[in-house]
């Protein structure tokens, strides 16, 4: 266990940590809940995501990464150095770490993410892209000359890539995922309505009836909130159309995205792409009809990876053998790692 390396998923929505030679030992929601007064953090993680809405004027419920990069560093800091001392009691071995973040991030962001990690005592900071992470989680030999197209929908941002020889060929990186699927929600029942909802319960609607194609046999959900003329408490049923209605817009700016980018898309790499189809990632990718809708769009076959979930988590936890040759640069090793720190 001591000093072994480990890699790190920072998600808007959950943090994941494996653990080489273990697997994904740890998965909490990326929540903290602080005490306004004396600014002392209360809880993390799940007892934190408990009192997401619920809380009292005392206490601030916060999200310290949002679309994917760091938007509280001191927040940050503590999550991580919190979930680290979970996994990692001795403090004299210093792990060496992966962490993945969005495609198109700029320095700034890199640099926060790097110095919120080191702060909690690590030696070696490495690296990667979510796609390419995603795409080796799924199980894809991404260092052979074949394109493979990734599109990875997490909680902040959806991350897609056309991905050859272990690097990405072009890629493309928007702040849509599944809190705007949950915003969406909420602001369509406020609206047809006069009912509001919170975040929690727009995300169980989501869970439960959540679609963007049209489903077969139609089903309801109840949700419960404050009307928004009386002020006083209100249920509706919801049905999966409805829900359909509701996020079928920023579902569709997703599909815009991936049809931009197989614009630009070198030819012998969309031929590659066009046979084997493209490979669906992330929380949000198992939101009901994703995969048909994009199929409809693109007229290409499209999969969901086995464990979307995770994927880029277990993706990052196999780079970690490639952490090595960041170091001792071999020729002729491709590596999928993009920096170290």
């Amino acid at each position: 266990m001591l000093g072994t390396d480990i890699a790190i998923d920072l998600g808007t929505s959950a943090v994941k940590i494996y653990l080489d030679g273990k697997g994904i030992i740890l998965n909490e929601p990326a929540i903290v809940a602080v005490n306004v007064e004396n600014d002392q953090v209360v809880a993390s993680g799940k007892e934190a995501y408990a009192m997401v809405g619920r809380t009292s004027d005392k206490i601030d419920v916060c999200h310290p990464l949002c679309n994917g990069v760091i938007s509280n560093f001191d927040l940050a800091q503590y999550l991580i150095g919190t979930y680290l001392k979970k996994i990692n009691s001795s403090r004299v071995f210093m792990p060496r770490v992966v962490v993945s973040v969005p495609c198109q991030i700029t320095e700034v962001e890199k640099r926060a993410v790097v110095d919120a990690i080191s702060a909690a005592g690590v030696r070696k900071i490495c690296l990667i892209e979510e796609p390419v992470a995603a795409a080796m989680g799924a199980g894809v030999d991404i260092s052979k000359p074949y394109g493979t197209l990734v599109v990875d929908i997490g909680g902040g941002t959806t991350d897609m890539a056309v991905l050859s020889l272990s690097g990405i060929a072009i890629s493309r990186s928007v702040k849509i995922a599944g809190n705007t699927f949950d915003e969406a929600i909420v602001k369509y029942i406020r609206r047809k309505y006069n009912l509001i909802i919170g975040q929690r319960m727009a995300e169980e609607a989501k869970l439960a009836v959540g679609c963007v194609y049209p489903r077969k046999d139609l089903s309801s959900h109840r949700v419960k909130g404050r009307n928004a003329m009386t002020g006083l408490p209100q249920w509706t049923d919801v049905s999966c159309d409805e829900m359909l209605e509701a996020l079928i817009e920023p579902a569709m700016q997703i599909v815009r995205t991936i049809q931009e980018m197989l614009e630009e898309t070198p030819p012998e790499l969309m031929g590659d792409v066009y046979s084997d189809g493209i490979i669906l990632t992330g929380g949000s990718a198992q939101l009901f009809g994703f995969d048909k809708l994009i199929a409809k769009k693109t007229k290409m076959p499209v999969k969901i990876a086995q464990d979307s979930q995770i994927c880029v988590a277990l993706g990052a936890g196999k780079a970690i053998h490639f952490i090595d040759d960041m170091e001792n640069k071999e020729y002729g090793v491709l590596n999928p790692l993009s920096a170290a720190y």
